[in-house]
């Protein structure tokens, strides 16, 4: 059972007691000892396989690296392990954390939750997972955590919009990177409420992250809210206080940065005692693109077999695509962003460009990671020709699916009408994508151990793909050595054939 919790902007001469704040339930809920289902704990495991399957394919990455190079000048004992790096050297944490969770994030190839508000709620697994390596925690409060992180920024982007108010989507993810490292430490109530309360305000930040040409602060961004909260935890166990109250103030949150205080917004939180199941909610990504781009690839692909001659840009005239208001106004048309259309671009705009990914997943009748975004694969004459003629445009009745909280009916395609020069019309639809829950194909454990071993071939030595899967698969029941060598270790001399940036460190 869950609670709905209202939330809006009192005065200052108002009285609103610390445990009617919602960084106060929020703190609750990550105390509570609730124990955890069977399917939660498979859940969290295939997420753990998940994250390190798109981080083992990014570790060469420019981002990456340079991440990764901050955090390797910041050596520390007990410390916890960074991606790529051999699980005998440790580093501080808060670095640990935010290489880790660049790694992750990097090729957008995670699992994702889209409700008022968009997430990736994988972004809590690097930060709570240093952590524990950190402190020594068992693989059994590891999982409770990543489960609270989950739960609360996915009961978070139920309720509250924060790219409406042009937010990025990572103010949700410090306070539920706070309330995972809470339950993981078992700490109590009153430092967890003071931690939410300063990650959430060192996290908020404005959505040009991803608007226009999208740069690859992208990917850094949720690392830098996971590294956020580890300091704010820190913090808050010294003793040291956040501003209060953090999301209902006069001046807080919500007041200036959200709807303003003529909104109440109504948060979905469990009661006490009740288990925290919100990771059955989120789905993963089969592709590497924007969530809302995964059923489109799907469609894609199959109508590049069932109509072959859509490759050919001169058979078609236009293709529109009918979608909701996400899709249209944030990777479609509606963003007026020219960079959608530029074959030029990076490959973090290609990747928020349905117009691109649709040419060519319609063209190839697949999609890659690598090859898919690569300046020649986007500079095709034929795909550029091709890419111009798509556009999008917001259906009403997609947008309502779209913000459904029934499962069975939230969608996140549409529809596509193609025209053809020779007069055709060709007419199909997509709810959701093949790997979603509801989905053709849905992921199961063997999905995201086959996602991984894919990723991970040629980076991972293959006796190091089926060392961590085996540790993984039992990530509930490993002792605190064991969770100190959870993460992946790259094949010899791989890292030494990227150049580490020099800076400050």
């Amino acid at each position: 059972m869950v609670e709905y919790i209202p939330v809006r902007t009192y005065r200052s001469d108002e009285e609103l007691p610390r445990q009617n704040q919602l960084a106060y339930r929020i703190a609750e809920v990550a105390a509570d000892e609730v124990g955890l289902t069977d399917e939660v704990i498979d859940t969290v495991i295939n997420r753990i396989i998940d994250n390190a399957a798109v981080a083992a394919a990014s570790l060469t990455r420019t981002p990456v690296v340079s991440a990764r190079s901050q955090a390797l000048a910041h050596p520390y004992s007990p410390g916890a392990t960074v991606s790529g790096v051999p699980v005998t050297e440790h580093f501080s944490p808060e670095w640990a954390a935010w290489a880790n969770g660049v790694a992750v994030r990097e090729l957008d190839f995670h699992d994702t939750f889209l409700a008022a508000e968009y997430s990736h709620p994988g972004d809590n697994i690097p930060p709570i997972l240093a952590v524990a390596q950190h402190v020594g925690a068992t693989g059994h409060d590891l999982v409770r955590g990543i489960a609270t992180g989950y739960e609360i920024q996915i009961d978070l982007a139920k309720a509250i919009s924060l790219h409406e108010h042009k937010i990025d989507h990572v103010a949700h993810l410090g306070p539920s990177v706070a309330a995972g490292i809470g339950t993981l430490l078992h700490l109590d109530v009153e430092t967890i409420f003071q931690a939410v309360g300063q990650a959430l305000h060192t996290t908020t930040a404005t959505r040009q992250s991803r608007k226009g040409e999208i740069s690859s602060w992208k990917s850094h961004a949720p690392a830098f809210a996971g590294k956020q909260a580890i300091e704010a935890v820190d913090r808050a166990m010294r003793g040291e206080t956040s501003p209060t109250p953090i999301y209902e103030g006069e001046d807080g949150v919500i007041a200036w940065l959200l709807g303003g205080p003529k909104v109440v917004y109504d948060v979905p939180l469990p009661v006490a005692g009740e288990q925290k199941r919100a990771i059955l909610d989120s789905y993963t990504k089969e592709h590497s693109a924007e969530y809302q781009a995964q059923a489109w690839i799907d469609l894609a692909r199959k109508l590049h077999g069932e109509h072959p001659e859509l490759v050919d840009p001169d058979a078609v005239t236009r293709i529109v695509i009918h979608t909701s208001h996400h899709t249209h106004f944030v990777i479609g048309s509606g963003a007026n962003d020219p960079q959608k259309y530029d074959p030029t671009a990076s490959r973090e705009t290609l990747d928020h460009s349905i117009p691109y990914i649709f040419a060519v997943a319609l063209q190839d009748g697949s999609w890659n990671h690598v090859t898919s975004y690569s300046p020649e694969r986007a500079g095709r004459p034929d795909t550029v020709a091709l890419w111009q003629k798509v556009t999008t445009v917001e259906d009403p009745e997609w947008t309502r699916r779209y913000h459904s909280n029934d499962v069975t009916e939230k969608a996140f395609g549409g529809r596509v009408e193609i025209e053809l020069a020779n007069g055709e019309r060709i007419v199909d639809e997509i709810a959701v994508a093949d790997a979603h829950p509801l989905g053709a194909r849905p992921f199961q454990r063997a999905d995201y151990i086959a996602k991984f071993r894919t990723l991970a071939e040629g980076i991972l030595e293959p006796a190091e793909i089926e060392r961590f899967l085996a540790l993984a698969e039992r990530a509930p029941e490993l002792s605190a050595d064991e969770v100190r060598q959870l993460s992946i270790v790259a094949k010899p001399g791989l890292l030494a054939t990227v150049t580490n940036p020099k800076g400050l460190f």
